[in-house]
Parts: C-alpha cells; structure tokens; sequence
C-alpha cells in the first residue's frame, strides 16, 4: 500500500443540453449571478472552470430537503457548455468529467441536442442527474425568494403542482424511450438505476439548492475511490485550448484532473509530431483583484487537481486542443504511454477510408469511435485546418470506393484553397460543429449518392410502357417501318426495344414524331408516329396490336428494388412485362 498522502478532490461537472434551454444561465447561477457574488470567497473563477467551495455549496443549499455532511472540497464546473467538455476533456478515451448535468426547458422538453447531449453520456457512460429549467415559465407559477424547489413547489396552487407533474413525466416518458429509468429527485429510492429530474429555474434560482446538494451527494457517494487523488502526485490533466496572449506568447489552458503542478516541473504533451516535453515558465489564474485591475493573470507557484489553470512554456505552439498531459517522471515510460494514445487516434494509411479534421485530439478520438461504431471506415485522421492536400488525399480513393471520396470536419476551418480544389473535384467537404450531426451528414450525403447514381442507372434503362398500333396511321410498311401508336401506359423513349404479348422482340424504336416534330419520349395519353428499321407492317406489327417495353431479368430485378419510382399503372405494366419474359428465361 502505497505511503503517499491522498485527499478527495473536487469533482468536474459538465453541462449540457440543447441551445436556449439554459446551460449558460444555470452556469451563471451556480457562479453567483454571473460571478457577482465572488467577494464573499465561495467562488474561485478559473481558467475554463469555476470553482465552487464546500461552504459556498452549504450556504446555497441551506434551506433544501437534501442534509448530509460534505467530504468534498467543491465542485468544479466546467464553463464551456457543450459537447466540447466531452471530446476536449479527456483521459485513455474517456471524458474527465465526473458527472454532469443535462439541462432540458420543462416547456419545450426534447430537443436536437437533448437527444445529442444523451448520446454523449451514454458513450462516455458518464452519469448525470436532469436540471428541468424554466419552471418560472410555466403557467401559474408564481416564484417564491428561495433555493429550494420543494418549499417553492409547496406554495404552489394545486393545479400548478399536477401541470409540473405532467410535464416531468412527460420526460420520464421520453428517457424511457432511450431505455433510462428516471423520476423526480425526492422520489428516487436508488439512484444507481434512476436518472434524477430536479425542476429548477436558473433565472429566480429556486432548485439550485438541491442541484448542488444532489451532484454533491452523488459524487461522494459513488464517485469516492475515483477522486481520491495523491496530495503531490503527478499533475495530470487535460488541454482546453491553445491561445496567444500578449506578452507571454503561446499559452494552454488547462483543466488538471489528478496530482499538481508547480513552476519549473516538466510535462509531457502531444503535437502532429507525436510527444512532446517543456518546462512549466509560470503558470497563471485570473485575477479577480481589486489591487491590480489592469492585471488580466496573477501568478501562482502552484495548483492542485481539481482545477483550472493556464500554462506559459517555451514551444507550445504545436501543442494540441485535447492533448493530455503529464508531469514528467519516467521519460521513455510517459512518452511511450503517451504516443500509444497518439498511434490510434492521428495516423495516416493506405486504406480505403474518409479524411476527418477536428478541433482537437479529443474530438478526434471521439469522432474516431463514432464512425467505427457506424461502419465507417478511416484512411487519414488528424487536428487541424481543411487543406488542399486533404482534398486530394480524399480524391485518390479508387472509383469503387467513391463514396469514401469525402472530407469530414469537425469544429475546423476551410481554407479557401481546398474549396476550390473540392468545388472543382467534386469532393465534399462535410462540416459540422456537432459531433453526431457531422456523421449523419456525411451517411445522408452517401445515401443521396447512391440515390442519384440509381436514378441516373435507370435513365439509362428502359422504362416500363405499353403501346398500341392505331388503325389507319401506317405511314411505312417497313425499312424503317412508320405507324401511329397511343401510349397507354408508362413511357417510351428512342433506342427503346418493343415485344409483342407473345414475348417477341419486333423492333427497337428509331424515332418519335409528335405534331411533327421529333421528341426524345412519348408519355400516357399521346398519340405519336414511331419508326423501326426491323418490323414489316402489317406482319410483325398489326393494327391494334399492343406492345410492350422489352425487358432483361436484370432490369426487372433493378426496377423490382425501385418500385417507389414507378405509379401503380407502371408497376402493373412491369408485372406484365415480368410475365410475358420469364418463359424465354
């Protein structure tokens, strides 16, 4: 058993839901009134996070139902709303956020990225609990000065209390549907099996109290063995961003999940090149101080996991977004841990495959998951920009493979040169800054090619119609052989083979005349002069002899899988067409 001293930290949250239900303001809530309250000490703000302490956390909840003693030091939330805290965030494939809360708008329910957000956390199987916001908006509400939503909801008309009901089993009704138990938080009995529903309203605060009780109460109790963290281990963590900043260069900001850091200490981090080891020049927070205003950063000698922090070294330039990174103990070991990461998710090969660019590592990595899981294979992965070289890296799949001729980019920049590479290629460049939505893209796009190609197949093919020789309109009686025929059914078009009901091929169709004028296809209804090279009138072709379209096997099977095509008169006539030809087969 190892001596080191270990303590609980702080557990990262992430926040996540559909645009305009609320993340940003319940983000502002739990901050204190967009951090209005932060000379009373509860609230640290931090680089990409903000910090919640224990106290800050006791005070806020007081007037809730939920009481226990809290191990934890605080809570740590992520500030960046979103999918980003799952694909930028990460360790070994998974994210480093400990749990997280899905904010749904009671009035509106399910959305896009509701459904988007579910399927983030079912893959990175991180658990979370349901803040249902905007109860304030419901009708007949009446909002009361408290954080508590059971006293609130108890001060509630009767009819208001069962419309609340309603609406949260509306969503009970909903998770269901992705095979999640859920229920109000006060009626949970096991919340190993239960996803937790809190009614909450981010703009009066009331339910704040039991959001923060509940992610506390949560963490503690089924999160302990994986928050403890060594007091002076290594400082793992995550990188959030690369950025420039005036007078210190390129800087990372980083969320530290595990151990410390302090200045000096060297770390290891990725680029396109594989790892990549400085040493920590300062490391740097906000500064709230009212001493120093025109001061962006102060500079501390240190920082502990949970947190956030930004870092100034030497030649981070090439670091990138979703890198991890790790305090250097064993240089070959960390390095060859780290690069095994790397190996899977950036790489280049031969294989037939699409291009991906994302943002960042993580988004990278998760990408790469997601399109295995949708049978989609990868030829060339990595972070960065769209360029000109991806285009034509895309345009050397063979032509059996066309459909793996696409460029996906996730959260990137198109530079202007691969547009028009792509636009004069013909190589789609598919965009997206959701993670699910960009795959469904790209599986739409395959889904419109093989439609068109399908459909361009059939123009090329016959298609299915039925004809009869007018009596009195034999212009010619053979070489070519000219006559008046309606169309009663389908189409007919020049090079078009003509069977009788024999099954007889007489003549393929050299010519159509309409008011005397030459047209490509003749339609139900018209009455139009045909000519064939083939038949002798009046022997191979009678007056008021009905024929048909010819058919092969092959075509009938092509027009049998495309029958959505046809109107019921022409799936009839290819049904007789079927059975005139299946004895010559």
């Amino acid at each position: 058993m190892s001596d080191i001293p270990t303590t609980i930290r702080s557990p990262i949250i992430a926040v996540l839901g559909h645009v305009d239900h609320g993340k940003t303001s319940l983000l502002d809530a739990i901050r204190g009134s967009s951090v209005a309250k932060k000379e009373a000490g509860g609230i640290t703000q931090m680089i990409g996070a903000s910090y919640i302490s224990k106290e800050d956390i006791e005070e806020t909840s007081k007037s809730s139902v939920l009481k226990f003693p809290l191990k934890i030091p605080g809570l740590l939330f992520i500030d960046t709303p979103g999918h980003e805290a799952f694909t930028n965030l990460r360790e070994r494939g998974g994210s480093i956020a400990d749990l997280a809360i899905l904010v749904i708008d009671i009035n509106q329910g399910f959305q896009p990225q509701t459904i988007e957000s579910i399927k983030i956390l079912r893959h990175h199987k991180t658990p979370f609990i349901i803040a249902a916001n905007k109860v304030d908006a419901m009708d007949g509400w009446k909002s009361y000065k408290t954080n508590s939503i059971i006293e609130s909801i108890s001060k509630q008309p009767q009819r208001t209390q069962e419309k609340l009901d309603e609406k949260l089993y509306e969503l009970v009704g909903k998770l269901s549907e992705y095979e999640l138990n859920s229920e109000r938080f006060d009626r949970v009995s096991d919340f190993k099996s239960n996803v937790a529903l809190i009614p909450v309203s981010a703009k009066t605060n009331e339910g704040l109290a039991e959001v923060l009780m509940l992610i506390a109460g949560l963490s503690q109790k089924f999160l302990e063995a994986s928050l403890r963290t060594e007091v002076s281990g290594a400082g793992k963590g995550s990188i959030i961003e690369v950025k420039e900043e005036r007078g210190l260069g390129t800087t990372i900001d980083v969320i530290l999940y595990d151990g410390i850091l302090k200045k000096n200490m060297e770390f290891m981090f990725l680029t396109n090149n594989g790892a990549k080891t400085t040493k920590i020049r300062a490391l740097l927070e906000p500064n709230v101080s009212s001493n120093n205003p025109n001061e962006k950063f102060k500079y501390v000698d240190q920082v502990v996991a949970a947190a956030g922090v930004k870092i100034s070294a030497p030649e981070l330039e090439d670091a990138l977004p979703g890198s991890p990174i790790k305090v250097v103990e064993n240089l070959e070991g960390d390095k060859k841990e780290i690069e095994e990461q790397f190996k899977k998710v950036i790489y280049e090969s031969n294989e037939s495959g699409v291009i991906v660019r994302a943002d960042s590592f993580g988004s990278v990595e998760a990408l790469l998951g997601l399109l295995k899981d949708a049978g989609i294979q990868v030829r060339d992965a990595g972070v960065g920009k769209i360029t000109r070289k991806d285009v034509l890296r895309a345009m050397d799949m063979q032509e059996d493979n066309r459909f793996m001729r696409a460029v996906l980019g996730f959260n990137v920049k198109v530079l202007d040169e691969a547009k028009t590479e792509a636009d004069e290629q013909g190589v789609p460049i598919i965009w997206s800054n959701i993670v699910y939505q960009l795959i469904d893209r790209y599986k739409e796009w395959v889904a419109e090619e093989k439609e068109k190609e399908k459909k361009e197949a059939l123009l090329r093919m016959p298609w299915p119609g039925q004809i009869k020789a007018l009596s009195g309109c034999c212009f010619r009686v053979c070489k070519p052989a000219i006559f008046g025929v309606e169309v009663l059914g389908g189409r007919i078009k020049q090079k078009f083979r003509l069977m009788n009901s024999s099954g007889t091929i007489v003549g393929e169709i050299k010519g159509i005349q309409h008011d005397k004028e030459s047209k490509e296809e003749a339609t139900r209804g018209m009455q139009v002069a045909l000519s064939s090279d083939e038949p002798y009138f009046g022997k191979d072709i009678c007056e008021g002899d009905v024929l048909y379209v010819y058919m092969t096997p092959d075509e009938i099977r092509t027009w049998e899988a495309k029958l959505e095509m046809l109107n019921s008169e022409e799936k009839e006539i290819l049904e007789t067409i079927k059975r005139i030809t299946k004895k010559y087969f």
